[in-house]
C-alpha cells in the first residue's frame, strides 16, 4: 500500500460509531457486519467504510439526478478530507463532536458525514434516514445534516441538534419562518456531489432579524465568480481540480459571497420578459400549501406562459387562494393552474420539473 493510500486508512483516535471506538481492523469487521445483518440503510454505511478504507485513492458517488440523469463519478479521497477540513473550520465542529447521521450513504451528503467523522474525530451515531429521523433520537448532538423535507418534519424535536446544516434542495420560505428563534442553529447550504457537498453555507435563522436576503459565504479556501450568463463559477481547488461551472443564477456580492437566484434552464421567457420561477415560488410560499411548482407552458402569443402546477387531485383557483398580490411583479402572478395527481421525482425526493413539465405536455 503506498503512503498516499495508508493516509486514508488512519482513523482519528477520537472517533466513535454508535457510542464504540474502532481499530482499522475492528471497523471493515464492523463494517462486514452491516452489510451481511444490519438494515438496508446500516448496509450502505458498511460498503461505504469498505471502499473508504481500501488502497484506492478514489471512491465512487452516484449524483442524485436533480439537473440531469443521475451517473456514477470518481472523486478522490484526499478531496473528500480536505471538505471535511473545510467544514470544521467553517461550523466549529472538530474532535469530539458528536454528530447524528441521518442521510443514506449511497449519497456523497452521507458519505461525507462518515468522512467528517473518521478524519476529524467525531462521535457520530445512526439514525434510519427516514422523513422523521429524530423521532426515536432520545439524546444531544453538536451536527447533523439533513433535507428540507426531513426538517420540516423534525421541528418539534430540533432542540436536540446544536447545529444542523440542510442540503439537497433549497428551504422554503414558509419553512423559513417556522425556523426563527429556535435554538439550533441551522443552516442552508450550496454544493453539490462534484464539489464534494457544500462550498457555501447561509445562517437561515440568525439570533438577529436581518433585512432582505441572507447570502452565502463561501467556505475557507473557496472562490466564486459568474460566467457570461451570471451563472456561478466555483473555484475550489482543495476539492475540485478544475473550475465548476454551474448552471446556478446568481447576484455575485464578492469573490466571496452570493445570492442564489434560480437555475438557468428554469427561466422563463414571457412575451420578452424574464421570469425565474425560484424567485416566484418563494412568493408563493405562503398561500400554497401542496407541493406546487412554476413553469413555461407553450405560448403562441407570450412564447411561454408562467403557469403553476400543484399536486393535488382537485382544481386550484389561483384568485381564491392568492389574497395579497403586493409582493409580485407585473408578470410575477401565474395566470393559470394545472392540477397533477402526482410529480415525477429523484430517488431523494426532489421534484424534477422539466420531466414533469414534459409529461404534462405530452398528455395534451
Amino acid at each position: 500500500m503506498t503512503e498516499l493510500a495508508e493516509k486514508y486508512t488512519r482513523l482519528h483516535p477520537k472517533f466513535k460509531l454508535n457510542g464504540a471506538s474502532f481499530t482499522i481492523a475492528s471497523l471493515k469487521e464492523q463494517a462486514h457486519t452491516f452489510i451481511k445483518e444490519g438494515e438496508p440503510y446500516e448496509e450502505s454505511v458498511g460498503e461505504f467504510i469498505i471502499e473508504w478504507l481500501d488502497a484506492k485513492k478514489y471512491v465512487t458517488v452516484r449524483t442524485s439526478g436533480s439537473t440531469g440523469t443521475p451517473k456514477l463519478i470518481k472523486i478522490k479521497k484526499e478531496h473528500m478530507i480536505n471538505s471535511a477540513k473545510a467544514t470544521a473550520k467553517h461550523f466549529d465542529v472538530f474532535e469530539k463532536t458528536t454528530a447524528l447521521l441521518c442521510l443514506p450513504a449511497h449519497y456523497i451528503a452521507g458519505k461525507m458525514m462518515l468522512v467528517r467523522a473518521m478524519t476529524l474525530g467525531w462521535r457520530i451515531d445512526m439514525a434510519q434516514p427516514k422523513s422523521n429521523p429524530l423521532d426515536a433520537v432520545y439524546r444531544t448532538y453538536d451536527f447533523c445534516a439533513m433535507t428540507p423535507f426531513q426538517l420540516d418534519n423534525s421541528l418539534s424535536r430540533l432542540h436536540l441538534l446544536s447545529k444542523l446544516i440542510v442540503g439537497g434542495g433549497a428551504i422554503s420560505p414558509a419553512l423559513s419562518l417556522r425556523l426563527q428563534g429556535l435554538k439550533t442553529k441551522v443552516y442552508e447550504t450550496y454544493g453539490m456531489t462534484e464539489t464534494v457537498t457544500h462550498i457555501a453555507a447561509r445562517r437561515v435563522n440568525p439570533k438577529k432579524n436581518k433585512v432582505g436576503i441572507i447570502p452565502f459565504k463561501v467556505l475557507d479556501k473557496v472562490t466564486v465568480d459568474t460566467d457570461s450568463r451570471d451563472c456561478l463559477v466555483i473555484k475550489a481547488p482543495k476539492v475540485s481540480t478544475d473550475p465548476v461551472i454551474t448552471n446556478d443564477l446568481v447576484e455575485l456580492i464578492t469573490y466571496k459571497k452570493f445570492i442564489w437566484l434560480g437555475r438557468i434552464d428554469n427561466v422563463i421567457n414571457s412575451g420578452g420578459v424574464k421570469l425565474f420561477p425560484e424567485q416566484i415560488e418563494a412568493k408563493l410560499a405562503p398561500f400554497i400549501h401542496v407541493p406546487y411548482f412554476v413553469a413555461g407552458v407553450p405560448d403562441e402569443l407570450l412564447g411561454e406562459q408562467l403557469t403553476l402546477f400543484v399536486e393535488q387531485e382537485e382544481p386550484l383557483f389561483i384568485k381564491e387562494h392568492i389574497t395579497d398580490i403586493s409582493a409580485f411583479g407585473s408578470f410575477e402572478l401565474p395566470k393559470l393552474a394545472v392540477s397533477l395527481t402526482s410529480f415525477q421525482r429523484t430517488a431523494t425526493g426532489k421534484i424534477q420539473r422539466g420531466q414533469t413539465l414534459k409529461e404534462y405536455l405530452n398528455s395534451l
